[in-house]
């Protein structure tokens, strides 16, 4: 068993919500403030970021390469993408995640809770 703490987990292969989010927003070159609209959207505003914690996280997702800036010719504001070692990690986490649920449903179907 492999205990990750949450300044670990990009390193360990596995992302934070908001790194997760995120990377995910970036499967297209967005901007910040788009990114930020994305994920409320998409989470029908069950989920946000803040500008602060997403750019920590767009720091800690360039430095492991699973995002790279993307030049779309505005010099006023910094785009980014997903890479493909971004994108092959988001197909691991979507997997990873998805077991996790299948727990849970299983676990709270025997207890008949769900």
């Amino acid at each position: 068993m492999i205990k990750i703490s949450r300044n670990d987990a990009i390193d360990m292969g596995e992302l934070t919500d908001t790194a997760y989010y995120i990377l995910l927003t970036l499967v297209e070159a967005n901007h910040g403030y788009l990114i930020m609209k994305t994920i409320e959207t998409i989470t029908n505003n069950q989920f946000s970021v803040g500008p602060a914690s997403m750019y920590t996280t767009i720091k800690k997702l360039l430095a492991a390469d699973l995002i790279k800036q993307f030049d779309d010719g505005d010099e006023k504001r910094k785009t980014y993408i997903a890479t493909e070692k971004g994108i092959e990690l988001l197909k691991k986490e979507v997997g990873r995640r998805r077991e996790m649920v299948l727990h849970a449903e299983e676990i709270l179907s025997r207890k008949g809770v769900i």
